[in-house]
């Protein structure tokens, strides 16, 4: 067995683990300084809306124009009076987009290009976008998130319950958040593809959470019949028996979307690639940082605000301070024993003893459904 699967394997028995629900506090804290960063870049810096959006004008050219990128994008931009982006496409030619011109001014830009080109007017194909096919797009964004939200928040709360319901929305919102203050700070062009990539991710960060949420609400069936473990402990050996799939499974899809980000929009140039391609990367990193992080740590507060797991958690430190006073460890009341410990942390430590009991009472270590 690979040592990342032999890793995998003691995660998922309890043998080790990293205290997830104890530490959380540092992870909410990391989360909201990365949420109002990227907060403030949207509202100092703004989104930076492409021409379907704002509306402008797109200039193509059949030909190789006798000056270099940069050299016309300054004559674009000189031409038009407005920021301009100037691709160069794989025949030679130029596509230069302006945005916010009008007819009358799309002509005048049409004949200052050809000159400062070096190309005849009737090379260079001129074509307008109006704004409101991107507020069309942009509306039926907006609807479509709203619809998935509330669907996603009935969803969980029939097949789990309200708190873990209201756990994956908050994870969501935060995705979404980080995802969106990354391009404002980074100056990426919001495109329909920007948008696409956005509602994407939205799926890959239920999907983890969800996987976990299984394993806990496996693991917590009948928790208040015994006093073993406490609802965060569970909540705890959920995420690190989880662990190591998330992170394979997030590792598997960032590679290509890395791919087309990194080579394909930065050495290759083609920037289009890069509205979709960025917020595929940010919100699946994010989606899967919210899923170990945030999600599962919520639920385990709300949770133990709940009446009998608050006195099934009272119960439970006052039986092993008992038992620590009398030099005696805490042993299980059922018929299959481990010998698990609870450290200072809270992380679970032990050398199995015949067979290993899951906290929920079951007889056998359970398979995650996946």
């Amino acid at each position: 067995m690979s040592r990342l699967g032999n890793l995998g394997a003691r995660l998922y028995r309890g043998e080790v683990g990293y205290d997830f629900i104890g530490k959380r506090k540092i992870w909410y804290g990391v989360s909201i300084l990365i949420t109002i960063t990227a907060i403030l870049g949207l509202a100092v810096s703004g989104l930076n809306m492409g021409i379907e959006f704002k509306g402008g004008a797109v200039f193509t050219t059949d030909t190789k124009a006798k000056v270099s990128v940069s050299q016309a994008h300054e004559d674009a931009v000189a031409a038009s009076g407005h920021e301009a982006i100037v691709q160069e496409l794989g025949n030679g030619g130029l596509r230069i987009q302006i945005t916010e011109v009008d007819t009358a001014k799309a002509d005048q830009i049409k004949t200052q290009l050809s000159e400062d080109l070096g190309i005849p007017e009737a090379k260079i194909n001129a074509d307008l976008v109006g704004p409101s096919w991107g507020e069309q797009i942009a509306n039926k964004a907006w609807a479509g998130l709203g619809i998935f939200m509330v669907l996603v928040v009935i969803y969980l709360a029939i097949a789990f319950e309200w708190r873990m319901a209201i756990a994956a929305l908050i994870a969501l919102i935060h995705d979404i958040t980080i995802t969106v203050g990354v391009y404002a700070l980074v100056g990426f062009e919001v495109t329909p593809g920007t948008v696409i990539g956005l509602l994407t991710i939205l799926g890959y960060s239920l999907y983890d959470t969800v996987v976990v949420f299984d394993s806990l609400k496996e693991g917590t069936k009948g928790i208040t019949k015994q006093t073993r473990w406490t609802y965060s402990e569970i909540a705890n050996r959920s995420i690190n028996g989880t662990l190591v799939r998330s992170i394979n499974t997030t590792v598997v899809a960032l590679l290509p979307v890395a791919g087309l980000l990194f080579i394909g929009g930065g050495v290759l140039g083609a920037g289009m690639l890069n509205d979709i391609s960025l917020s595929l990367f940010v919100g699946l990193a994010a989606g899967a940082y919210s899923s170990i992080f945030i999600a599962t740590p919520l639920v385990a507060d709300l949770k133990e605000r709940e009446p009998q797991i608050k006195a099934l958690k009272k119960r439970i430190l006052a039986k092993r301070a008992a038992a620590a006073a009398k030099g005696e460890s805490v042993e299980d009341e059922r018929d299959d024993r481990a010998d698990d410990d609870f450290d200072e942390d809270g992380e679970t430590a032990g050398t199995v003893v015949g067979q290993r009991r899951q906290p929920g009472g079951h007889g056998r270590t359970p398979r995650n459904r996946r």
